[in-house]
């Protein structure tokens, strides 16, 4: 039996799985968090960044498509810059955050 496998000829051509690079990329390296925040914030503050010019990357631990409800800091979304703007994008998001109202 194996005799007839071997001799058969191979009709495809083995394509090797992608191997994952073994330490972060220098772009991913040059990352700096600027805000943490629910994903409706995400929002609102990724739009005031790219704004402002800031790429912005959001990250976040929970599969939205398969957990669409989250409660608490478990759907907490992490909004990321280059470290060369990161001043920049705090103090945009500080300018953008309304002040604390204290209840009377």
């Amino acid at each position: 039996m194996t005799a007839i496998i071997e001799a058969m000829p191979r009709r495809a051509k083995i394509i090797p799985f992608p191997v994952r690079p073994s330490s972060a990329t220098s772009e991913e390296a040059s990352l700096v968090e600027v805000h943490r925040c629910n994903q409706a914030e995400a929002v609102v503050v990724r739009g005031f960044l790219e704004s402002e010019g800031i790429p912005t990357l959001c990250r976040s631990r929970i599969a939205l498509s398969v957990h669409p409800f989250t409660i608490g800091g478990q759907g907490e979304i992490v909004i990321l810059v280059p470290s060369s703007e990161a001043a920049r994008a705090r103090e945009v998001v500080a300018l953008r955050r309304p002040p604390i109202r204290r209840a009377r």
